[in-house]
């Protein structure tokens, strides 16, 4: 290798300055990154544990390069810096420092059956500032990709979880449900800490999701005991009338249930009898008792058993009705049909006669069988398209 001119050992030592103090402001940037942060301050485990392993070789290496490469430039510089012009000596030297490979890196024991008499005993591995560079610029982008992911899944925890512990802070706890929010928002901050590459975007998201809706449920039942402590006469009596709705539907519900069993073929349909009369009994002992915290609860949990015995009698009719609905619907069209032979000229015909008499006797049969009455009428629809040589 021909010896560098002065002018290109201080252009090459200019150049190689500039490039370190670039590595530098990225190196001391990457040892603050939030991600690095994270992962020095909570032990990782998990997936991210598996994943920051080799990572973190990585990151190591890429100091130990940058020192090396240090080490090289000033080794360099202090050759150039003994006189103005240096020697011959010194240009060949400082040429091998710039352009070589001169720094020793590791040596290894060569085996003896893959020696030569004559060769050396052990290799030795040397490296130079352009091939730790490249090296480092190669390695350079993973680490910054996984520190950033890791950096990513967490903050998504976090300011996802910001507006549940505002919540939780305003509440003040003191109730089961919170607590169990407050332990639940404790161990997605601890994983997120430890393990946030093992959390998808979208289970953070649900997750966080799902606690915000139970602390905004308990804010509601809350408000509401505080409602019901202002004025507990017109609770009771408002749950009172809960009470009679209750009844109300429950006995609207059984008569369609009643009239369904007896024009419809099906099985046994949900019944409720009196479903008023245990939280009648409750309400009862509330009316009679003082307003307390723990009575507004009692009255609280009295009004869901209410809500929801009203949507299992709701159900229950709108299933009964819907048979008779379908009844309803099934004899409109079975005399749509009628109407419609009669305009195209074969509703005297013998087999749409036949096809309409067999549908009839089914519709007027109790209870009616709906799915050999579905059938009928579109036997019906289809003849009298056939006879009339039309479709539909």
């Amino acid at each position: 290798m021909n010896a560098l001119t002065v002018a290109e050992i201080d252009t090459e030592l200019a150049s190689r300055g500039r490039e370190i103090d670039a590595v530098t402001a990225t190196l001391l940037e990457l040892d603050r990154h939030p991600g690095l942060t994270l992962l020095r301050g909570f032990a990782p485990t998990g997936t991210t544990a598996q994943r920051w392993a080799p990572v973190q070789r990585q990151l190591d290496l890429m100091w130990t390069d940058f020192g090396r490469v240090q080490a090289i430039v000033e080794e360099a510089r202090a050759i150039r810096a003994r006189r103005h012009r240096p020697t011959d000596a010194e240009r060949a030297e400082l040429t091998r420092l710039l352009r070589d490979r001169p720094h020793e890196v590791s040596r290894t024991p060569i085996p003896m059956a893959q020696r030569t008499l004559t060769g050396p005993g052990e290799r030795v591995l040397f490296v130079g500032i352009a091939d730790t560079l490249d090296r480092m610029r190669r390695t350079f982008p993973a680490i910054a990709e996984f520190l950033d992911s890791v950096d990513a899944r967490n903050s998504r925890v976090l300011t996802g979880l910001a507006p549940v512990q505002a919540g939780l802070d305003r509440l003040g706890g003191g109730t089961a449900e919170l607590t169990a929010v407050a332990t639940a928002v404790a161990e997605l901050l601890s994983r997120s800490a430890t393990d946030p590459l093992s959390l998808s975007p979208t289970e953070v998201d649900q997750r966080i999701a799902a606690l915000a809706e139970r602390v905004r449920r308990e804010d509601e039942a809350l408000a509401e005991l505080r409602t019901l402590l202002a004025d507990w006469p017109a609770a009771i009596a408002e749950t009172r009338g809960r009470l009679d709705a209750l009844r109300a539907a429950a006995d609207r519900a059984e008569r369609v249930r009643a009239e369904a069993e007896e024009k419809i073929l099906t099985a046994a349909l949900p019944r409720h009898p009196d479903p008023g009369l245990a939280p009648a009994a409750d309400l009862n002992v509330l009316a009679a008792g003082a307003a307390t915290a723990t009575t507004a609860a009692t009255l609280l949990e009295l009004r869901r058993r209410i809500e929801a015995a009203a949507g299992a009698v709701a159900a229950a009719e709108e299933l009964a009705q819907g048979l008779l609905d379908r009844r309803a619907e099934l004899r409109g069209r079975l005399g749509a049909y009628q109407a419609k032979a009669a305009r195209l000229g074969v509703g005297e015909d013998r087999d749409v006669l036949a096809c309409h008499r067999i549908a009839g006797g089914l519709l007027a049969r109790r209870p009616c069988d709906l799915a050999a009455l579905t059938r009928a009428v579109t036997d019906y629809q289809q003849i009298v398209a056939e006879k009339s040589g039309r479709r539909g």
